[in-house]
């Protein structure tokens, strides 16, 4: 997708907006992020900043993993410096790249989400400001005060004067907030696809709509994910307290592979003689992510050793036995996937290894590791397979995994999208 800037006016749209400026004054770019980092303003009338901004898959997949770190609140512990390192470049190499592929650096980049984040807040809730503040990941009231200023040219408090009507979420408990994505998108493959890799008493799908418990510092929450319109998805979020649900809704929207628009994978892949007529009768379909890193390669482990309903009770009593208790929720939702660090002493059957090579930091998880290095520090570790190494590779966002059998060279290397419909 890409966002048209005026030069004459200072505004930037979304496509499709109703401006019809002279094209010698247009230029184009692929993040808003990228259009405010040049000093434009997003327009009043098509307000961009309510889609779904996400990378272009053309962009190298190092810069898409330091964006999945940046998604995850890395820079809002930490500074560039350690993003870079953690990604194996230096700070200012780290810029470069960013700058040469994104338009923006990572830190312009984190503060435009934040911001996006909070516009459609304003414009869905009715948290306070304060609470708008911090739930979208500003360190203070007065950071989060500039920030808005500077990119929408007007106060927080002005700008939730400006909602409108049809803007606001109204939920029976807990947060509505909206999911947005590019069309097309196909959420009952999605749905299906989380329905039959389900954790018994941590997630469930009843009547189209995901559910699942999620732990936030040792506190639990409840979330559910359903569909909402043409051009989002609708998250229910039942939590302790709203500071940082910023990183929540990105998580989420990564679970349901809203976190990256495979535009050129579909191309590439719309000629092969398989996966072509797949996509052309479902065009919407996206590779899953994961809540959890750790929670998606146990069950990947367990459900490579066993058969569907071993593998469903062997997950169903670790979760009792190590979980966090979550009592009184029903649809089956019952407790929190166990850490690493907790199931660690435990050294349950099958995912032993693997828990005691996550626990000391042998195996990353986070989504900053290169895809075949990822792969290959799961392998080596007894009782995972290469098949469900590609599988948790996959659902933490590698372009390029296959987690099933035969040939695939031909596919590369776009791999997980054709396995995802593949597997639909």
């Amino acid at each position: 997708m890409a966002y048209s800037a005026v030069r004459t006016t200072g505004i930037y749209c979304r496509p499709g907006c109703g401006a019809r400026p002279l094209a010698e004054n247009v230029r184009t770019f692929e993040l808003a992020a990228a259009a405010e980092a040049a000093g434009y303003r997003a327009c009043l009338r098509c307000r961009p900043y309510r889609i779904a901004g996400t990378v272009a898959d053309e962009a190298p997949e190092l810069v898409c993993r330091a964006v999945q770190l940046i998604i995850s609140g890395v820079l809002d512990e930490s500074g560039e410096a350690a993003l870079g390192a953690r990604v194996g470049l230096s700070a200012r190499h780290l810029r470069r790249i960013f700058h040469e592929h994104l338009g923006v650096t990572p830190d312009q980049f984190a503060r435009s989400r934040r911001a996006h984040f909070a516009r459609r807040l304003l414009d869905d809730s009715e948290l306070s400001i304060a609470e708008v503040a911090f739930a979208s990941g500003f360190g203070s009231l007065r950071q989060f005060n500039r920030a808005m200023r500077e990119i929408f040219r007007a106060s927080p408090r002005e700008l939730r004067e400006r909602r409108r009507h049809g803007d606001r979420l109204a939920a029976d408990g807990g947060l509505v907030l909206r999911l947005p994505y590019n069309p097309p998108y196909d959420w009952d493959a999605m749905v299906a696809f989380l329905g039959a890799h389900a954790i018994p008493g941590v997630e469930s799908v009843e009547d189209g709509v995901y559910r699942r418990t999620i732990s936030l510092d040792g506190d639990p929450g409840v979330l559910e994910i359903g569909p909402g319109d043409a051009d989002h998805l609708l998250l229910k979020a039942h939590l302790p307290y709203w500071e940082g649900i910023i990183h929540v809704a990105e998580r989420a929207a990564r679970l349901v592979g809203l976190h990256s628009e495979p535009v050129l994978a579909r191309a590439f892949l719309a000629d092969d003689p398989v996966v072509g007529p797949l996509m052309a009768a479902r065009p919407g379909v996206r590779v899953p992510g994961a809540w959890g890193p750790f929670e998606v390669a146990v069950q990947a482990v367990v459900r490579d050793h066993l058969p569907e309903l071993a593998a469903d009770d062997v997950l169903r009593k670790l979760v009792e036995v190590h979980g966090l208790p979550v009592p009184g929720l029903g649809h089956g939702l019952t407790h929190a996937f166990p850490s690493a660090e907790t199931l660690v002493s435990a050294n349950p059957e099958l995912v032993g290894p693997l828990t005691q090579e996550v626990a000391a930091g042998n195996v990353w998880l986070d989504g900053g590791e290169d895809a075949e290095e990822l792969i290959r520090s799961l392998a080596v570790v007894p009782g995972v397979s290469r098949k469900a190494a590609h599988q948790v590779a996959m659902r933490l966002g590698a372009r390029d995994a296959w987690p099933l059998e035969g040939e695939s060279e031909h596919l590369r290397p776009w791999r997980s999208l054709a396995a995802a419909y593949l597997l639909a």
